[in-house]
């Protein structure tokens, strides 16, 4: 079998269930395996260690799939895995107020590479490796047996494809028509997704737990949601009788979007205001004209790609949070989250101090937020945590 051996004293990660392995850790690859070709990964004495699938082109050379010997990657191996993936969402599946949540996380469900989102009675999948695709009709074929779709899309439409050598690839891969406008569910209110051209795979489902946990504040209040993209935090609050939330966003169709799930679930327009622009400016704006709100909500898109640019990163993060807490009451609530992998929790917690400081105000943290139970992380692969924030007041 085509092997990948590694440099001596390497191996520390593979035995500890870390799924990456990096083209500095590998000394010698025995045989031509094409890009997402099954590799036995073996120490530097030829003992194995686990298998999974290779591709020479980016710096993650192997994802690894398998720790026992004895496994076949074969297509019953792909069904398995996904079925297991699939019954530990069994608490979800029977919640009547819920139709849409994640199915498979990649390597946090040991299927690295693949994304599945289930959105009511439609399947949306995304590959973001050669492996995944080369497994491609292995994987349809087994959600058609385990789910009965409608249908299954494909939104593989992601930039970091090409540092696999791969063409971004969006489309029908089974079954019906995938609708202009999707209602799907959650917690019991009413969502339309784009999922032929929303973000991610259509909608942030990851903060399902998180827009529960902060509605329970803002009976009452005036809300800022900042990024507020299609308006899952605003329905909530207006859910949870929030007195009006001001919504601001970079994309008018995102903000129509938004306008639209706030009708859908029979709100009035007269609590709701749509602002499209620069978060930037137009939070500096409202700070000149002396506006202050009851809660400022702050979920934006990834400053931070990989830790490279993680510097300026922080800085981004350091000014939209010292605008925010700039525009609270005294004792308003801050909601804030990053989504990027290489901002862990006490590097944001450390920025929200650097801009509580500077704003003269101090920020009491109530709670700790991170993905739903359905975007699992795990010990063994900290780059799986990748939404986090926190719930403070500002004293």
């Amino acid at each position: 079998m085509l092997t990948v051996k590694l440099k001596n004293g390497r191996e520390k990660s593979v035995r500890n269930f870390h799924p990456w392995l990096f083209s500095g850790a590998i000394g010698k690859v025995e045989g031509r395996p094409s890009p997402g070709e099954i590799v036995r990964i073996a120490d530097s004495g030829n003992n194995f260690l686990a298998y999974g699938y290779y591709n020479h082109k980016p710096q993650i050379t192997v994802r690894i799939l398998e720790w026992a010997e004895t496994a076949i990657i074969d297509d019953t191996w792909w069904y398995d895995k996904i079925a297991e993936s699939i019954a530990r969402r069994n608490k979800l599946a029977s919640e009547k107020s819920t139709d849409s949540y994640r199915l498979v996380h990649a390597e946090c469900d040991r299927l690295p590479g693949l994304i599945v989102d289930k959105y009511s009675d439609r399947i949306v999948v995304q590959s973001s490796t050669a492996g995944v695709d080369r497994a491609k009709d292995a994987i349809v074929k087994s959600l058609v047996e385990l789910l009965s779709p409608a249908c299954i899309f494909e939104r593989s439409d992601m930039e970091t494809r090409k540092l696999e050598g791969l063409k971004e690839s969006s489309g029908l891969l089974y079954g019906d028509k995938m609708p202009e406008e999707l209602i799907i569910r959650e917690n019991g209110l009413k969502f339309a997704v784009d999922i032929a051209s929303g973000q991610k795979t259509g909608f942030y489902l990851d903060q399902r737990a998180n827009r529960r946990k902060v509605a329970e504040h803002v009976a009452g209040l005036d809300i800022l949601d900042c990024f507020s993209h299609t308006g899952a935090f605003s329905v909530y609050a207006l859910k949870a009788e929030a007195r009006s939330v001001t919504l601001l966003d970079s994309s008018k169709a995102s903000l129509a979007l938004a306008r639209r799930n706030i009708e859908l679930n029979d709100f009035t327009g007269d609590r709701a205001d749509y602002i499209a622009g620069d978060a930037f400016e137009i939070l500096r704006r409202f700070r000149e004209q002396g506006r202050k709100f009851d809660m400022v909500i702050l979920d934006p898109p990834k400053f931070a790609a990989s830790r490279s640019n993680l510097k300026k990163a922080l800085t981004g993060y350091k000014d939209i949070n010292m605008l925010g807490i700039d525009l609270l009451k005294p004792g308003g609530y801050l909601a804030s989250y990053s989504c990027s992998s290489a901002v862990d929790y006490e590097t944001l917690k450390l920025v929200l101090f650097w801009a509580a400081i500077d704003t003269g105000r101090i920020l009491q943290i109530h709670h700790d937020f991170s993905q739903g139970d359905d975007h699992p992380r795990l010990a063994s692969f900290p780059e799986g945590t990748y939404l986090k924030g926190f719930g403070c007041r500002a004293l």
